[in-house]
């Protein structure tokens, strides 16, 4: 599926959507390590069996556009007004609805609107100024599971500098404000869920988690 990206724009000062399309480089590299990280979540999604799905930080909406091809009952939001209308533009493009995208804070998510048996946020965690709050704010809206992942560091910068990426920001990609280890991620996202699954599609952590009772 291609989509459009939002390829490393601001908004506020704060870099919104990708910065490049990952979806569909034809680097050998990126495209194993994202059939690695799509098998993953899918595998994780599966194991969820959920008849709803919010993804929370969706950017230009690829996975909630590949989940409602499949069938699922898939939406999402983002803090960004303008990555919000580009998945909308990208909706319209695959002859979906526009309004499976909402523009809203990961911090402002509401019980009610905002719940969802399966509430997906990968890759956002690492952009807050206060990930805390946001695992909070996540803690109100998963019914059921939650699915979670960040860059696994410090891989991830190692892997940047290695391609002669952001080198005088010692690999760290543009508005990535948090870095966690497998086990410091592990141990962050446990004070707020139960953690039934970690996996480590390379170069990331993602978490399979539910509510605690």
């Amino acid at each position: 599926m291609s989509i459009k990206i939002a390829g490393g724009a601001k908004e506020n000062g704060i870099v919104i959507g990708n910065t490049y399309d990952k979806y569909g480089s034809r680097n050998p590299i990126v495209k194993w390590m994202m059939n690695g990280f799509e098998s993953t979540l899918s595998e994780l999604v599966n194991k969820a069996s959920p008849e709803s799905i919010h993804e929370i930080g969706c950017g230009e909406g690829y996975w909630v556009l590949s989940w409602n091809e499949k069938g699922l009952s898939a939406r999402g939001c983002d803090f960004s007004v303008d990555v919000i209308d580009i998945a909308r533009e990208n909706a319209k493009k695959q002859e979906l609805s526009p309004s499976l995208f909402e523009a809203r804070s990961i911090y402002d998510l509401d019980t009610v609107q905002d719940s969802a048996d399966l509430v997906v946020c990968c890759e956002v965690l690492e952009h807050l100024e206060d990930p805390e709050s946001g695992l909070k704010a996540l803690q109100r809206v998963a019914r059921k599971h939650l699915i979670v992942s960040v860059p696994q560091e410090p891989l991830w910068c190692a892997l940047n500098l290695a391609r002669g990426k952001y080198i005088t920001r010692f690999g760290n990609t543009p508005g990535h404000l948090q870095h966690w280890s497998k086990r410091s991620f592990v141990e962050l996202v446990s004070k707020y869920f139960e953690i039934i699954e970690i996996r480590s599609p390379l170069p990331w952590t993602m978490l399979l988690c539910r509510p605690r009772d």
